[in-house]
């Protein structure tokens, strides 16, 4: 066997500008990034969730009026100690399992294939609604900056979905360059409102004076329960969505590829609890509360913020376009683990094949165009409003998370050695912490919408159990165990479908005689059609185009068949005479012979009709392994 590697031709086109150059698989190495990328590949969802995890928890504080922003505070902390937990346990995730995967191979490999599935198909659907959810939250930053545009907010998430899209097929290590300013951007904007906020906190006995006054509060309707608590709480724990995204995606990162994961992991986590500390602080020490998303008047909590301590100068307009820029690219994580979670599962078998194939960037590309067309439904679906979106969101990121973590104490029990009950114990913590946080956003807000992620997590399930039940299938009728049988080949049965003579029709026909001797040439005449002059052109030229030139070559003469269809159907009757032939001859193979005319330009298949493809699907859905379906291009541009 002698192996060869084809030498491709650089060649500049609209794709090389769109998506850069083809990178080569040897290039794949070149495509990893370090931890400083990293934060602006993998740490844009958790860190963007700053700017809309305290809204969430605030919109439902509506009611209590002035009251409901002292909750805000112990929300905040018991959200910022749940996720120093889960911080703790994927640490332990990365390091056991460098190979990346997160949840999903965490859960499969220890708690069995189900319990994968369920892991896997509920960080598909969180990755679906982080997409949306960023990029409908930073719309809403944009619409309160400028609400004159609150009428374009579909049309506004809907082009950043299709620029966020075609980023990320230009491949990690470029997309990770083109994320990093704004997310620096983002992290010193914010941080400095809230080092001024504080300075000023501090300086005026802890009440201090806003420049612009924040929106009014409503009157009280309600009064703090249990339950309204834990309907925050599981708003608020929006927040902590992206936290497993560097879990997902080690091998993204340069050797050493585990010191690099806890690098980014940590340096994330370490600035999403300042900023959530901060800006919970803040909203209680300036009375900052939320208005009513998608209605005239909707201020994001984070503008007023900015508004009370810098006032509407070239700083404020600098962070809201900071923190735009940033919700509206957190999608970006999304976007880098989507696709490798895809390729995980469907190298099991329980996804479509082609998700494991990478693009022109080493990106999977499948993945990329898959994720983009389930967040532009959502978003549709919702018409880009945040607030619409959130009850959904949680479920998955915190099932997820449970999952893994469950799995991670199998993995420790199971390998045993020094330091495994440690171990043990902060991974079995996590478990119980989200756990019960899975239990509490469920009830919390299950008529809200979040039963539509749970009706849709065990769909998705048995999806891919069909996925794989037909791969199964596939691969048992298609098994060949003896060797190829040789004996008795006869060459098959020719049919040429041709509608007047051509050099399409002649290049056709030379090849027919390359494969077989027997050969049918199929006419279709539209019997009775008026205006049809010259309908019977080919049997005039056969005796002489056709007939003398084969018995000249020795040839056998090729059988004009000529059918009257009444009805003007071409491909009807030539579909019936295939399954025919094939039926008169039962121990030969049927060769359909497709003659193709074939364009420079795609456009100009807009001037012919495509009977070729129509006949082809039809042979494809009502044939059978003995007919044979042959394309014969013959190139005008030659």
């Amino acid at each position: 066997m002698i192996e060869q590697t084809p030498k491709v031709a650089a060649r500049k086109s609209i794709f090389d500008l769109l998506f850069g150059r083809p990178l080569s698989s040897d290039e794949d190495a070149s495509e990893q990034v370090g931890p400083a990328a990293g934060i602006g590949i993998f740490g844009l969802d958790a860190l963007s969730s700053a700017a809309y995890g305290p809204e969430a928890a605030l919109t439902l504080l509506i009611p209590l009026g002035i009251a409901g922003i002292s909750y805000i505070v112990p929300i905040s902390a018991s959200i910022i100690v749940l996720m120093g937990i889960v911080y703790f346990s994927y640490r332990q995730t990365i390091t056991a399992y460098p190979g990346g995967g997160g949840s999903y191979t965490v859960a499969g490999e220890n708690l069995g294939v189900y319990a994968g599935l369920l892991a896997g198909a509920a960080l598909m659907i969180d990755y679906v609604l982080t997409v949306a959810v960023g990029i409908s939250a930073g719309v809403g930053a944009l619409v309160s900056a400028l609400p004159q545009l609150q009428s374009h907010t579909l049309a506004l998430c809907l082009g950043i979905l299709f620029l966020l899209t075609l980023v990320n097929l230009r491949g990690v290590r470029e997309t990770g360059f083109i994320f990093l300013i704004p997310t620096y951007l983002f992290v010193f904007s914010i941080a400095v409102v809230i080092s001024i906020g504080l300075f000023k906190v501090f300086t005026h006995g802890g009440h201090p004076i806003p420049i612009i006054a924040p929106a009014k509060l409503p009157l009280p309707v309600e009064a703090i329960s249990i339950w309204l608590f834990l309907k925050v709480f599981a708003s608020g724990c929006t927040a902590m969505t992206g936290v497993e995204a560097v879990s997902n995606g080690v091998q993204a990162f340069r050797e050493p590829k585990t010191k690099s994961a806890h690098g980014t992991l940590t340096t994330i986590i370490a600035i999403l609890a300042a900023l959530l500390s901060g800006i919970a602080y803040l909203v209680r020490a300036y009375g900052i509360g939320a208005t009513a998303p998608g209605l005239p008047g909707y201020q994001s909590v984070l503008s007023q913020l900015t508004l009370a301590v810098v006032g509407k100068n070239i700083f404020y307009w600098i962070t809201i376009g900071s923190i735009l820029l940033v919700l509206s690219l957190s999608a970006n994580t999304a976007f880098a683990d989507f696709p490798r979670l895809c390729r995980a599962i469907a190298e099991k078998g329980y996804l479509p094949y082609p998700l494991t194939l990478r693009g022109r960037r080493l990106v999977f590309s499948y993945g990329v165009y898959a994720l983009a067309l389930l967040s532009g439904l959502l978003l549709i679906i919702f018409k880009g409003v945040t607030d619409r979106l959130i009850p959904l969101y949680a479920v998955g990121a915190f099932l997820a998370f449970t999952l893994s973590q469950a799995g991670m104490v199998m993995h420790w029990k199971r390998k045993g050695g020094r330091g495994a009950s440690g171990s043990m114990f902060i991974n079995g913590l996590g478990a119980a912490a989200t756990g019960i946080t899975v239990c509490v956003v469920i009830a919390a807000k299950f008529t809200e919408g979040a039963w539509i992620t749970v009706l849709l997590i065990p769909t998705l399930i048995y999806l891919m159990y069909r996925v794989r039940k037909h791969y199964g299938k596939i691969s048992n009728v298609t098994a060949c165990t003896i060797p190829v049988d040789l004996r008795k080949i006869e060459p098959p049965l020719v049919v040429l479908p041709i509608q007047r003579w051509s050099r399409v029709a002649e290049n056709a026909l030379r090849f027919a005689y390359t494969i077989s001797d027997d050969i049918w040439a199929l006419h279709i005449v539209n019997d009775g059609e008026k205006g049809d002059e010259g309908k019977d052109e080919l049997m005039k030229v056969w005796s002489q185009y056709i007939e003398q030139p084969a018995k000249r070559a020795g040839l056998k003469l090729p059988e004009l068949v000529v059918m009257k269809s009444p009805y003007r159907l071409v491909l009807t009757p030539i579909l019936d005479y295939v399954m025919e032939l094939g039926r008169r001859y039962p121990d030969r193979q049927v060769a359909v012979l497709i003659p193709e005319l074939v364009e420079r330009w795609w456009w100009y298949y807009l001037l012919h009709n495509q009977r070729a493809t129509a006949l082809k699907l039809m042979l494809y859905l009502k044939g059978n392994r003995r007919i044979v379906v042959i394309n014969v291009p013959w190139y005008l541009s030659s």
